[in-house]
């Protein structure tokens, strides 16, 4: 692939999969030996275990990624992006407060055959969590 269309092939992934749910196209873009570096222990590193992923991360929140920078070298891309988020579901333990709240992070791939066959991740859930317990007043008091 040329580095064109593993950038086109990434920027698409994130609009189809993550921010359509449109799970029924994972195979256009998953190669068969895909691995998820970044999910939780608890779901496997594959396909199907970003699915549910997604699905339960859509439970606590509408989100919408944004990619504010791309860098693509070969079979290797890198993103920065923004999640814009509301918060519609318990996340950490923390109730719904439909409170409109954003986060950035990287996310890296790498591609083999045409089809997306690594990804790592590093996203702020910090910055969300903190964001939403400002909105629900319990944020870090500082005694007088």
């Amino acid at each position: 692939m040329s580095i064109h269309q593993t950038k086109q092939l990434v920027a698409d992934f994130i609009e189809a999969i993550w921010n359509q749910q449109q799970f029924e196209k994972l195979d256009l873009y998953l190669h068969p030996d895909y691995v998820d570096h970044s999910l939780p222990i608890a779901l496997s590193p594959d396909g199907k275990g970003l699915q549910n992923w997604i699905q339960a991360t859509s439970q606590s929140f509408l989100h919408q990624t944004f990619i504010d920078d791309q860098v693509t070298e070969a079979s290797k891309t890198i993103l920065k992006i923004t999640m814009q988020m509301t918060h519609v579901g318990i996340w950490r333990g923390i109730k719904p407060t439909g409170a409109q709240v954003s986060t950035m992070g990287y996310r890296f791939y790498r591609v083999a055959d045409g089809k997306i066959i690594d990804h790592w991740a590093a996203i702020d859930g910090t910055a969300v969590e903190n964001q939403l317990k400002h909105q629900a007043g319990s944020g870090c008091k500082i005694p007088n």
